[in-house]
């Protein structure tokens, strides 16, 4: 059985990845929109990924005997000042999403609960390879987005992201 406070804030995480996933569709149907489908391509990946993050949460709770609890999601009211405007909130996004992968490790550490510090240690070094393709991104639009032959290489470039589930093994 695991502690209140980090069974409360690993429920609180399947809601807070699950927004993650509202929040890249958004995105993604944004630049649709543009009709940049590399761009929606990228985002609808992103989108999966984080609902896989949130079942995985799910799983490790189950299997730990814990009760989900399923949180209320609020939908994305962002407004995008560009097309480098949603890459930009990404970044910040996926930075939030650390802290608070880092705020249940500490609460975990602080109690010695050390299945759960090995769980969560996929996610921090997710969270890094997270953050990194999100500036790596930003840093090509910065170099090439700007000008219309190198928006569309890019956007093709980006198109050619493909979904992988995860690889966590959950005990």
């Amino acid at each position: 059985m695991l502690d209140k406070k980090v069974s409360d804030l690993l429920n609180t995480q399947i809601m807070k990845e699950l927004y993650s996933a509202y929040l890249y569709l958004d995105m993604a149907d944004y630049y649709s929109d543009e009709g940049l489908k590399g761009f929606e391509n990228w985002f609808y990946v992103q989108a999966r990924e984080e609902q896989d993050h949130a079942m995985l949460f799910r799983s490790y709770l189950l299997n730990n005997d814990e009760k989900v609890r399923l949180l209320t999601i609020e939908a994305p009211d962002e407004n995008y000042a560009g097309l480098g405007d949603p890459l930009e909130k990404t970044l910040e996004h996926e930075r939030t999403v650390t802290a608070s992968i880092d705020s249940i490790y500490t609460a975990a550490a602080e109690i010695r609960d050390y299945r759960t510090l090995e769980f969560l240690t996929w996610f921090i070094k997710e969270q890094g390879e997270e953050e990194k393709n999100s500036t790596d991104l930003i840093k090509k639009f910065e170099l090439f987005g700007r000008d219309a032959k190198g928006l569309y290489q890019l956007d093709q470039e980006l198109m050619a992201r493909v979904y992988t589930a995860p690889t966590l093994i959950l005990d």
